[in-house]
């Protein structure tokens, strides 16, 4: 866990580098923008409140959810509005090495180098700065933005705390709909691995994937290992572990709103917001494979008992199916009797 002094340096690093990156794309030209997606024509910018939700329940998701060291909980968001020849980041693609860092270890600083980097194709660069941002696995953290005709799209990154390099986000979202900006949008969001980490669970030690695989959405059947922490064979979908909403409002001579404090909360967000947080998903008990045999005990001439033990990996929740017997014995007859 990172100490109150070095959350203070990531926030001011983070606060330079924003007006870093606004500085830069105010001072370049501008470059031609692809003709093969819809273009947006909206004459005037908008501004946008973002509303990030965690539903990381562990009734919603029982199975080695992490209650200490660190408990479940959000890292910062960072977020930038572009146009559509840029990427943060995109699924069954390699992620970079700045969202490598972001998803391993909460670290944004090669991140933001690289969106500095993409120059003018960047109009903003945002996020929540203090760390961790949601002190729970359910919480909220908020922030504002103002979006551009020529730079609609919409890309964030928020880490799945503690995780191998798992993350949750949004890739290159239009905010634009012809000559109009959306006034509303809400989108359930899901556990992506950035494949550079071979982690099976949440408390998985450091394992580099070598090569390195792409960018892939966890589910309840991926990866295929009863040992994956999200691992429901029951389930055809994983319930969504987090929801962000986008919200025009009225705008403002503001340019860009440094973010608002994030909650520090483990309560359900209020609202509608806390039937829909309340899943309860079936966790079914798991056993290790029987034990050899056990020696025949009994009297020579006589049939004896042996027997064999298994144990229990993980205990049910929320209604999933009981554990099944841990002994068995079956007749037998004496070896080796004199």
């Amino acid at each position: 866990m990172k100490t109150s002094s070095s959350s203070s340096s990531f926030s001011k690093a983070l606060y330079h580098l924003v007006v870093t990156v606004l500085a830069v794309c105010q001072g370049v030209h501008s470059m031609p923008v692809p003709t093969d997606v819809p273009m947006c024509t909206a004459s005037e910018p908008a501004q946008y409140s973002l509303t990030f939700s965690g539903r990381w329940t562990q009734a919603a998701f029982p199975k080695q959810y992490p209650v200490y060291r660190p408990p479940a909980q959000w890292s910062n968001l960072i977020g930038v509005t572009h146009s559509s020849d840029f990427h943060m980041w995109q699924r069954n693609e390699f992620a970079s090495n700045g969202v490598r860092e972001f998803a391993e270890k909460g670290e944004a600083w090669t991140l933001m180098k690289e969106v500095e980097t993409a120059g003018e194709r960047i109009q903003s660069v945002y996020g929540s700065s203090p760390l961790p941002a949601v002190m729970g696995g359910t919480g909220q953290m908020h922030t504002e933005f103002e979006v551009f005709a020529r730079h609609s799209y919409l890309s964030f990154v928020v880490r799945l705390v503690p995780s191998p390099d798992w993350f949750v986000g949004v890739d290159s979202i239009d905010l634009c709909d012809g000559d109009r900006w959306k006034e509303s949008v809400s989108l359930e969001l899901f556990p992506y691995d950035a494949g550079t980490d071979s982690g099976f669970t949440f408390s998985s030690p450091n394992f580099e994937t070598i090569p390195q695989d792409k960018i892939t959405q966890i589910t309840s059947s991926f990866p295929n290992h009863p040992a994956n922490s999200f691992f429901y064979p029951r389930l055809k979908h994983l319930p969504p572990i987090a929801k962000v909403t986008l919200t025009k409002i009225k705008k403002t001579n503001q340019i860009i709103s440094l973010p608002v404090e994030p909650t520090q909360s483990n309560q359900l967000p209020t609202g509608n917001e806390i039937e829909e947080a309340l899943i309860n998903t079936p966790l079914d008990c798991e056993v290790s494979v029987w034990s050899p045999w056990g020696l025949c005990k009994g009297k020579c001439g006589d049939s004896g008992v042996q027997h064999r033990t298994r144990y229990i990996l993980m205990h049910p929740a929320n209604n999933g199916a009981a554990c099944p017997l841990l002994e068995e014995e079956r007749k037998c007859f004496p070896d080796n009797c004199l």
